[in-house]
């Protein structure tokens, strides 16, 4: 009897199993209360409300026993961002006279000018124009605004809408000016901007246009908070799990954007997980625990880590992104988060055989497989897709976006069945692969 109960000690002892974890409701709501209450006003994109929040992960992930990642001497990881500003109103001019009414939603460079070139439809826009005219009235402004980007226009001018002022709200009620990485020149984008509808049919073909608009530099800060796992086979990968903790901030004399659901709960997501692995044994392969900074205004955390990764990004076997987890889909399965691009590999398929809580993204057309900090790392290669509960939640981008307005429960289940996949995959050797033509180009 001795021997066999030695024996079974033994083998117990060589072999533990993963320790069970269950994620509490109380603390998925008490990182919510800090991240997303009116004291961080919003955690605005390279701001010191970013910097707070980012600190407050950092010694989280500290306090859950994760290391600093290789190469860095703590947990967060800073970069410059240069933000442009409006310094004075901008003025926008006719044939000389000015044109009332205004609404500037994007700006581009400062002063754009150039013979008005009308088009009547997106099948119309032209290429490499410095103006264009856009008369159409029933196409959503959202919907301009992407078919233009890809155009090499100066300045487009739309006709006001109800969706061009819910667009100019969903952005802060101010103008989306270019900000970049301080080591990054900017890229051209093209001005976009709104006139009353009268104003824009009175616009014949090659009238001179003028857009001033004067511009101030302002330097800024993003931060990144990163903790890390080592893994026990160096030669295994490393799993990268990520959110981003920015959201809109406060706009002088607006609301707060708290930003609870977008994207403190992908944050929320992402601690949990952090506390549940470390909190077993050692795993395989490696887990960057990584929430960044500046999604909001152009992914800059997201793309200054995967220029300055800790760990080469061929090291990193799989990125799973947690985006807006804080509310139920109704066209989703009842507990389901759906997975971005989920047929562009092979890795949503896996985590959903191993208990995750995983299905496919219902709105293919809205492409939010790019749209999030995955798609910087997909581009040069890494297996990288989003997780997310309602991808067109009422409440995206409003001032609605509040604790109240979040199922707790619902994100605490999410985040329990995505451990043992995870678990998983950073025990075993299974390694995502893109599948078809899935892999996105750069």
């Amino acid at each position: 009897m001795r021997v066999i109960l030695l024996s079974t000690l033994l083998l117990a002892t060589a072999a533990p199993a993963a320790t069970p974890w269950t994620v509490q409701p109380q603390s998925v709501r008490a990182h919510e209360d800090f991240l997303a209450g009116d004291a961080l006003r919003g955690r605005g994109s390279a701001t010191p409300d970013e910097a707070v929040a980012a600190a407050y992960v950092a010694t989280q992930f500290e306090g859950y026993g994760l290391r600093p990642a290789p190469g860095m001497a703590g947990y967060v990881q800073t970069a410059g961002v240069v933000n442009d500003r409006i310094a004075s109103p901008p003025t926008l001019a006719i044939a000389g006279r000015p044109a009332d009414g205004l609404r500037l939603i994007v700006g581009g460079a400062a002063d754009v000018r150039g013979p008005a070139v009308i088009a009547d439809s997106l099948a119309a826009l032209p290429d490499n124009a410095d103006v264009v005219v856009f008369t159409a009235a029933d196409v959503p402004a959202f919907d301009v605004w992407r078919a233009v980007r890809a155009k090499h226009i100066g300045l487009l001018i739309a006709k006001d809408s109800k969706s061009a002022a819910d667009w100019f709200a969903q952005i802060g009620g101010r103008t989306s000016m270019r900000r970049y990485l301080a080591e990054t020149p900017p890229a051209p984008r093209p001005a976009f901007a709104t006139l009353p509808p009268a104003t824009i049919d009175a616009i014949w073909a090659g009238a001179a246009v003028t857009l001033s608009v004067p511009v101030a530099h302002d330097q800024a800060t993003t931060s990144n908070a990163i903790g890390y796992l080592p893994g026990t086979d160096p030669k295994a990968g490393v799993i990268l799990l990520s959110a981003h903790l920015d959201h809109l901030g406060q706009a002088e004399g607006g609301p707060i954007m708290h930003g609870a659901n977008d994207d403190a709960s992908g944050t929320t997501a992402v601690l949990e997980l952090a506390r549940a692995l470390a909190a077993g044994r050692p795993h395989r392969r490696g887990i960057l625990f990584v929430c960044y900074g500046s999604e909001e205004i152009g992914g800059y955390g997201s793309r200054y880590f995967g220029a300055h990764p800790p760990v080469p990004l061929t090291d990193i076997v799989a990125n799973i992104e947690f985006e807006m987890i804080g509310a139920q889909d109704p066209k989703l399965p009842k507990g389901a988060l759906m997975m971005t691009g989920f047929d562009r590999s092979d890795l949503g398929a896996a985590l959903q055989a191993h208990g995750g809580h995983v299905t496919g993204d219902p709105y293919p057309q809205e492409k939010f497989f790019e749209r999030s900090d995955n798609y910087s790392l997909a581009l040069k290669g890494v297996v990288a897709h989003t997780l997310s509960g309602w991808a067109v939640v009422p409440t995206y981008h409003q001032p609605t976006d509040t604790i109240a307005h979040l199922d707790i429960d619902y994100m605490t289940s999410a985040i329990q069945s995505l451990i043992a996949p995870v678990r998983w995959l950073a025990d075993g050797d299974f390694t995502p692969r893109w599948t078809g033509a899935g892999k996105p180009a750069e």
